[in-house]
């Protein structure tokens, strides 16, 4: 197919099953006398991919949901003495709870929300949980949680399965807020509410942060550059240089390396308690948000671009053909 499209280049932005995707390729077209040049490029509001520092996408989703976090726990707190004691925002993040993390960026000081972490990588305690959110509701009076749509049980088996499964092979997840919701409620008898922003979360393109827009540029050209010079399976990353000042450069990733590899929160980024994070990872978080990069407006809406997305006329009938 590339062949009969006088195609020598792919490129392929995403996560982790784009790079393998990428990889793939690129052993297809290896034994060809003229091979294709494909290289993978980071792009993943998850913040997986293993080597480089961040994934381009992250950046924005981080500054999104700790922006609304902050917004919404504001509303919590006007409401907490007569209604709403309780407020859960459940997130993104399947394995990985990078987007959970970056919600506690949302605390200026001590105490602020949100008060209580739920990652993929702590196993889900029932009891603790619960003795963590009284805790929180006699000391403050509203308790603020971040919750990743993968949270499991100590058995391993995500809280909320919709046994459905994505084009990948992946259980989708069902909606784990109203599960933890209808946990305090059933429990501790308090009024909560609960929210999932969705897909909102990775197309809020209205609150960009600067720095996840100059790496994603970043990449992209490095790719280019990569191919242009002949580097096959590989992807440029991000390599992180120096938090303050946050400084940073781009190097070559081989996809092998990268391909189906998970990175998730590490253990000294967590609290010893499971419901936070460290000093640590809110000096690796936080200048990841920095900056503000808006679009255009028109009439008062963002004026975005729109491809026309036409297909060029099919040369193949084998569709798999390299």
């Amino acid at each position: 197919m590339f062949r009969a499209h006088d195609i020598g280049f792919f490129f392929y932005n995403g996560g982790g099953d784009s790079q393998d995707t990428a990889y793939k390729i690129s052993q297809m077209g290896s034994g060809l006398g003229d091979p294709i040049m494909c290289v993978g490029i980071p792009k993943t509001i998850d913040n997986d991919l293993p080597i480089t520092d961040c994934s381009p996408g992250f950046g924005s989703v981080a500054k999104y949901v700790a922006t609304s976090l902050r917004e919404a726990a504001f509303d919590v707190a006007a409401m907490s003495r007569t209604s709403t004691r309780v407020f859960i925002m459940e997130v993104m993040g399947r394995h990985a709870g990078w987007i959970t993390a970056a919600c506690a960026l949302a605390a200026a000081q001590e105490g602020d929300p949100p008060h209580i972490l739920l990652l993929p990588e702590v196993a889900f305690n029932e009891e603790r949980f619960l003795t963590k959110v009284e805790e929180t509701l006699r000391q403050y009076g509203e308790c603020v949680i971040a919750v990743s749509e993968g949270v499991k049980g100590p058995d391993g088996e995500f809280l909320s399965v919709s046994g459905l499964a994505d084009a990948f092979g992946h259980a989708q997840l069902g909606g784990v807020a109203p599960v933890i919701t209808n946990l305090i409620s059933a429990r501790l008898g308090s009024k909560c509410h609960w929210a999932v922003p969705d897909y909102l979360q990775r197309s809020a393109r209205h609150i960009a942060s600067e720095t996840d827009l100059q790496q994603a540029y970043a990449v992209g050209r490095a790719a280019v550059e990569f191919a242009i010079a002949g580097r096959s399976a590989v992807m440029p990353a991000i390599r992180r240089l120096s938090d303050a000042p946050y400084r940073w450069d781009i190097i070559e990733a081989p996809l092998c390396e990268v391909a189906n590899e998970e990175k998730p929160v590490p253990p000294d980024f967590i609290t010893a308690d499971g419901f936070g994070i460290t000093a640590a990872a809110r000096r690796y978080l936080a200048p990841l948000i920095v900056g503000e990069a808006y679009p255009p407006f028109k009439n008062g809406l963002p004026d975005y671009v729109r491809l026309r997305n036409a297909p060029v006329p099919k040369k193949l009938t084998t569709e798999f053909s390299v």
